[in-house]
């Protein structure tokens, strides 16, 4: 049985000295060492995270003069003159932390704004604002979710609009926050013209390798400016450590690149150092599944569906005759559906259960990386032996092969004139794709990993809890109603597109002319997606209510400029009412 951390076992770990995270326990008077000749500037700006009703996480680095231990201070107040300080206080950062900061700033009034600063020598960084959780009766709460920030796709612009905001309550981070890749690798046609090439060049395995990228990351002005005016919540995905992780290995990681466990502690090593996350206990790197709770509208259960327990993922190769080129559906099927197979892991799902049993919030909502909804194409589509126009054409001609020999008077001379003239093109072969069941496009996310989906939406559903799920991962923006083996609407999803990753326009070459009807009719084949927008860059502004809950999915009109305007055009809306699991879509 897991047995969880509360914050007393933190406070008093903490207080020991042995945990990377300093624990402020109120004003101290001013400590000055005449020795002291170590400064630093803070490059990479401050950070908020985890915010409690009563604490909240401040972080920053500085950058030493020389090399050794070097003293930094902190102050946080009710008003950003600080005249009206609430806590203070200062620590020690060296090499061994990479010279990260990070502070439990305790004993805060929930629902609270707070401003705060950090100082080493003569040095002052900027100073950032933050802000408690509230208690009691909230009336709304606003949440900006994102994912998926490649640098050198091109500029973070879409954290420069989130940042122009005021009335955000949090930024939830579902992953991909950086890239492991090297130089000249995914998604970087621009990166030299725009000054974004990757640093250091090489593919990250070392801790050094990931404390450098993170460093380069935290040096865009943008991502310094939303991290300084907002707290963030954050999971991580798979490119924290490698394109397509799961427990013991990843697709971008290969038996003479070392030892996988070796690269991946690195990595979540690093990520603790440079993100602002309160740990469940010292030196654990790996479980980050936690609560958010925001009074009596909102709870926010942060998910790992990466790291900690996913099975390796299932490959459609491996359900294809070599010889036929035939694909074993039955075979595919007890596969994906296998109650053996998990993603959550038994001690993350148990604790899930447990928490959405004791949440009486109006909405429960799971913050997590990949797409929970049945995002289910044909498999001739899935399997790519047909792209979606070619499909569209054909199960068109066989619709109407099919009216033809059913006898069907109200064919019209054109569609006859259309079925004679390629009726030929619906060869066995053909016929036989087009008959094909429908199966999961993806398997990297919930799809491929059936069982353990269908026990969270019955523990959802016998609760009668209103369920919202958030994803990222795919680079584009999704609305789905989640359906259970019943059938049965038992939930809602958004899925936020990426901060600068490429989305499917990419791998499909459309034009911006193509997007729009490509789009209709993905929603049109997949019986429980609502919206889908396969082309922009952009986050999610979710709004809730007593009453509803309202997606906001905003874009910017390019990431290769500076300069940017929101892509109005292309923005959307959709809401989802209490106690009805629907999408309303609004624009």
């Amino acid at each position: 049985m897991k047995r969880f951390v509360t914050r007393r076992d933190f406070l008093a770990m903490s207080a020991k000295g042995v945990g990377a995270v300093v624990v402020s326990y109120g004003l101290m008077g001013c400590h000055s060492d005449d020795d002291e000749t170590i400064s630093g500037q803070f490059l990479q700006g401050v950070a908020s995270g985890d915010p409690a009703a009563d604490a909240v996480i401040l972080w920053t680095r500085v950058t030493p003069d020389k090399p050794g231990d070097i003293t930094v201070s902190w102050e946080v107040a009710t008003d950003s003159g600080f005249t009206d300080l609430v806590t203070n206080g200062q620590t020690i950062t060296n090499d061994s932390r990479d010279y990260t900061v990070k502070i439990d700033a305790v004993g805060l009034v929930a629902g609270q704004q707070y401003f705060y600063r950090f100082k080493a020598g003569d040095n002052v960084s900027v100073v950032g604002k933050t802000r408690t959780l509230p208690q009691g009766s909230v009336d709304s709460v606003k949440l900006a979710v994102m994912s998926c920030a490649n640098f050198p796709a091109g500029y973070f612009n879409v954290y420069e609009m989130a940042a122009q905001r005021d009335d955000l309550d949090a930024v939830v981070h579902l992953g991909d926050y950086l890239y492991e890749y090297a130089r000249g690798e995914y998604a970087s046609d621009n990166a030299a013209a725009l000054g974004r090439e990757v640093l250091p060049e090489g593919e990250l395995f070392l801790l050094a390798d990931y404390r450098t990228r993170y460093s380069q990351y935290r040096s865009d002005a943008s991502l310094q400016k939303l991290h300084a005016s907002v707290p963030f919540i954050t999971v991580w995905d798979d490119h924290e450590v490698a394109n397509d992780t799961w427990k013991e290995g990843a697709e971008n990681h290969n038996d003479d690149e070392g030892d996988f466990d070796q690269r991946k502690a690195a990595a979540l090593q690093a990520y603790f150092e440079w993100l602002p996350i309160r740990p469940w206990s010292e030196g654990n790197h790996e479980e980050i599944y936690r609560s958010f709770n925001y009074g009596d509208l909102v709870d926010l259960h942060m998910l790992d569906t990466r790291v900690l327990a996913r099975d390796k993922q299932l490959e459609y190769s491996d359900y294809i005759d070599s010889t036929t080129g035939a694909f074993d559906s039955n075979l595919f099927l007890a596969a994906v559906t296998d109650i053996n197979r998990t993603l959550l892991g038994q001690a993350q799902l148990q604790w899930l259960q447990q928490t959405l049993l004791q949440s009486t919030a109006k909405w429960q909502v799971l913050g997590q990386q990949v797409l929970m909804g049945k995002m289910l194409l044909p498999a001739a589509i899935a399997t790519q032996q047909m792209s979606i126009p070619q499909f569209a054409q054909l199960a068109g001609i066989a619709q109407l092969a099919g009216r033809a020999q059913a006898g069907d008077t109200t064919l019209t001379a054109e569609e006859l004139a259309y079925l004679q003239a390629n009726q030929d093109k619906l060869t066995p072969e053909v016929v036989a794709l087009l008959q094909l069941p429908s199966i999961p496009y993806n398997l990297d996310a919930w799809d491929g990993y059936a069982y353990e989906r269908e026990v969270i939406y019955a523990t959802a559903k016998s609760l009668k809890h209103n369920l919202v799920v958030i994803a990222g991962d795919t680079h584009n923006a999704w609305a789905n109603e989640l359906t259970d083996s019943n059938g049965d609407t038992v939930g809602v999803e958004f899925a936020t597109s990426s901060v600068s990753s490429p989305g499917l326009e990419y791998y499909l070459g459309l034009s911006d002319a193509e997007m729009p009807a490509t789009e209709a009719a993905i929603v049109g084949l997949i019986n429980d997606l609502k919206y889908a927008n396969l082309k922009d860059r952009g986050y999610l502004l979710l709004t809730f209510t007593a009453d509803e809950v309202r997606g906001d999915w905003q874009y910017v009109d390019t990431i290769l400029d500076k300069s940017f305007t929101s892509l109005v055009a292309r923005n959307h809306s959709a809401t989802s009412a209490a106690g009805n699991p629907q999408i309303v879509a609004m624009s």
